[in-house]
């Protein structure tokens, strides 16, 4: 009888300390990704060429300061924002999107509070002055599965966003090539980007004014960007973007995936890793 006793008095220890350790790995979890680093991946082309669709990074959360946005489940335990910084111009930074807030987006900072911005036949007017938009070689970019899946699910004719940018080369892989051009901000980071279209809806967009709390946001891709361009609607555009809504900075690629990997089949785990990819920063 004592030794059943004892027996059960060790398991309910047991217990007792596997859920107290599961309860200190739920707190350092919950502090680690709401203070420290997060992770984040990549759904859609609207920061190609610097990201694609099955891009994994880590994404830093002390640069800009804590808001709600910074928790998990965006729970209301931070008012306002402390520790607050501005972003610098050209830096990437992951956000909630408005006009809902519910979303994740990740965007580069084009414009700070203050400044005038319009775009001009594709090319970013900054406080009166031409953002440098130079023509590099065009990006070439094999087709893969997750980009193949993603213009299904958007209704796109080819994987390359238009047919007349796919191209097969001369041992049969299927590629897509973009015009690319190198921008040069004032304070001298220098970034790619694409510009599809000629003249498209998101090419000429008159002068805003950033007001005081806010930032000017776009993708990298142009044409492909729902960002601070447009008015904020769901699922086409964010406005000019509250700080508060920041989330944290761009730090590191830690994994990429073209798409064609199986749960059921682990070697294929390895065969889709994009490995040239991880470990780019910002």
């Amino acid at each position: 009888m004592k030794k059943d006793v004892r027996g059960a008095m060790a398991k309910q220890s047991e217990t007792r300390d596997f859920l107290w350790f599961l309860a200190k790995l739920a707190v350092f979890v919950f502090i680690l990704r709401s203070f420290i680093i997060s992770p984040f991946n990549i759904p859609s082309e609207s920061m190609q060429p610097r990201l694609l669709i099955g891009d994994y990074l880590l994404v830093a959360k002390w640069p800009y300061g804590y808001s709600r946005y910074s928790l998990p489940f965006s729970l209301p335990l931070i008012p306002g924002r402390i520790l607050a910084s501005t972003p610098e111009r050209g830096d990437v930074v992951v956000f909630k999107a408005p006009p809902t807030q519910k979303s994740d987006y990740i965007k580069r900072v084009i414009g700070l509070p203050g400044d005038l911005i319009s775009v001009q036949h594709g090319t970013v007017i900054l406080n009166g002055q031409a953002i440098p938009k130079q023509k590099i070689a065009d990006l070439v970019l094999p087709v893969s599965q997750n980009m193949i899946d993603k213009s299904a699910q958007d209704g796109n004719p080819s994987p390359c966003y238009r047919a007349k940018f796919e191209e097969t080369d001369k041992s049969g892989v299927r590629n897509c090539r973009y015009p690319q051009y190198r921008e040069t901000l004032p304070n001298g980071k220098s970034y790619n980007v694409l510009d599809l279209d000629e003249d498209g809806a998101a090419d000429n967009r008159d002068t805003v004014v950033v007001p005081e709390g806010r930032l000017f946001l776009m993708g990298d891709n142009r044409d492909r960007s729902a960002d601070s361009r447009f008015p904020a609607e769901e699922n086409a555009g964010i406005g000019l973007v509250p700080e508060e809504n920041l989330v944290g900075k761009a730090l590191v690629s830690v994994f990429s995936t073209d798409g064609s990997a199986s749960w059921f089949l682990p070697w294929t785990w390895f065969t889709a890793a994009r490995w040239n990819r991880i470990g780019e920063g910002f």
